[in-house]
């Protein structure tokens, strides 16, 4: 192919040639969809229907459910789809339009990861002024800012991809679309454009973690000055669920994309990438609620119907 004008699809890797396994695949991906769709949607549900829950931390929460859901949603119906056909391919605008949508999502995801780490700092640290500086539309501010923050991101890094001639075939080795696995596909010298993007990324996730981190340390020396047992299970069980999320989805990002070559291949770039993009979405709902009874009575109420009257 001569040039990125003339490409109308790209194929992409599929997990296995063998057709039952390609069928085994379709499965266990939809059983891992449902799940998502079911708690995520619960979450969203709960958080809108009950006034109990009406708080910065359930707010933000429902935002990270509405992320998670677009997120698996942009990946795994396109590779079930392909596994069930028995089809690898993705149109150019589909492949443009995934990019874009994963950055988009992924960004935005850290970007909440980050006010959730603030909202916990205010709420033990500051607990005082806790209506103050996370009043409701202080708080729709923040969760606009981060939409907005991952929109651009995406926007100019997915231009930045998409403008490169693309002259080494069509074959991306992902089963979904992602800025590395273009970048290979380019005949220019994209080496200075994958720095940036390195670069950038990293001042990014960098820049968020270390708020993430710190307020952390400032959130355990409060913890650790309570006296009561039971007061600080009650702070650790409010901050655990969010430190448990973050831990998973840096990670696995960060292993994804600055693992050394040397142990690079195509089934461990798989394997990889199911942990940053399938995993997170499907058990983010299962590691919120499990330590809180209040969520978790809700949703109760929710499927039984019997939210008390307000």
């Amino acid at each position: 192919m001569s040039n990125s004008s003339s490409i109308t699809e790209f194929i992409l890797l599929m997990f296995t040639d063998t057709r039952e396994l390609q069928l085994l695949h379709f499965w266990l991906f939809l059983g891992i969809y449902l799940a998502a769709l079911l708690g995520n949607g619960l979450i969203i549900i709960t958080v809108v229907c009950d006034q109990h829950l009406r708080t910065p931390m359930y707010f933000f929460l429902l935002n990270l459910s509405l992320v998670d859901l677009g997120s698996i949603t942009t990946t795994l119906p396109k590779s079930m789809a392909n596994s069930l056909w028995n089809t690898r391919a993705i149109c150019y605008t589909g492949c443009a339009a995934q990019v874009f949508l994963v950055v988009f999502l992924a960004s935005a995801e850290y970007c909440l990861l980050t006010i959730m780490a603030y909202d916990r700092y205010v709420a033990i640290c500051k607990p005082l002024h806790y209506g103050t500086l996370l009043g409701s539309r202080a708080c729709v501010h923040m969760a606009a800012a981060a939409w907005a923050s991952g929109f651009l991101y995406a926007l100019l890094h997915t231009a930045n991809t998409f403008s490169l001639p693309l002259c080494k075939g069509n074959a991306v080795d992902q089963f979904f679309c992602e800025i590395p696995q273009i970048l290979k596909l380019s005949c220019s010298d994209t080496y200075l454009r994958e720095v940036w993007f390195l670069v950038v990324s990293f001042l990014v996730v960098f820049s968020c973690f270390v708020f993430i981190f710190f307020s952390y340390v400032q959130i355990f020396r409060v913890v650790l000055r309570i006296p009561s047992d039971q007061g600080q299970h009650k702070a650790f069980s409010m901050c655990l669920p969010h430190l448990v999320v973050v831990s998973l989805f840096v990670s696995t990002v960060i292993f994804s994309h600055l693992k050394p070559t040397s142990i690079s291949s195509p089934s461990l770039d798989l394997v990889v990438s199911v942990l940053y993009s399938v995993v997170p979405p499907a058990v983010n709902p299962l590691i919120y609620s499990m330590r809180n009874q209040e969520l978790k009575d809700s949703v109760w109420q929710l499927m039984t119907g019997c939210f008390p009257k307000q």
